[in-house]
C-alpha cells in the first residue's frame, strides 16, 4: 500500500497509481528547510464524497527527479524569489538553491498524465 485517504479510506496500491488518479491534485509544498526530505507534497482528494487534504513527505518523490543538486540554500538572499515561504506557490524557481529540486519535483507530478476516474 502506497498510501489511504484519512477522509474515505480510498487506497492506492503504488505511488503511480496515485499520481495517475484524476482524483488526486497536487495543492501546495510545505517546506521543512532542515530536511527537505521530510517537508510536504499536499494533494487534494477530489473525490465529491471526500475532499480531503493528504500530505506526503517529499522524500518519497526524490527519485524521480533527475538532475543537478544545489547544495546552498539561497532562501532570504537576493536571489531567492521566495517561493518555498508560500504553500500554495508551486512555480519552478529560476535559483540555484537547494531546495530547486523540490520545485522540479512538483512539475513533474503536476505533469504526471491521469488516467481514468475509479
Amino acid at each position: 500500500m502506497f498510501k489511504k485517504c484519512t477522509g474515505c479510506g480510498h487506497i492506492w496500491a503504488n505511488r503511480e497509481e496515485f499520481l495517475s488518479d484524476p482524483n488526486v491534485k497536487l495543492i501546495g509544498y510545505q517546506v521543512n528547510f532542515s530536511n527537505l526530505d521530510v517537508g510536504y507534497f499536499m494533494f487534494n482528494h477530489l473525490n465529491p464524497k471526500c475532499l480531503t487534504t493528504i500530505g506526503i513527505h517529499t522524500g518519497t518523490f526524490k527519485d524521480l527527479y533527475v538532475g543537478e543538486i544545489f547544495h546552498v540554500k539561497m532562501t532570504g538572499s537576493l536571489k531567492c524569489p521566495g517561493y518555498c515561504l508560500h504553500t500554495d506557490n508551486l512555480s519552478v524557481c529560476p535559483a540555484q538553491c537547494e531546495c530547486n529540486f523540490i520545485r522540479e519535483t512538483m512539475q513533474m507530478i503536476l505533469k504526471w498524465p491521469k488516467g481514468k476516474a475509479a
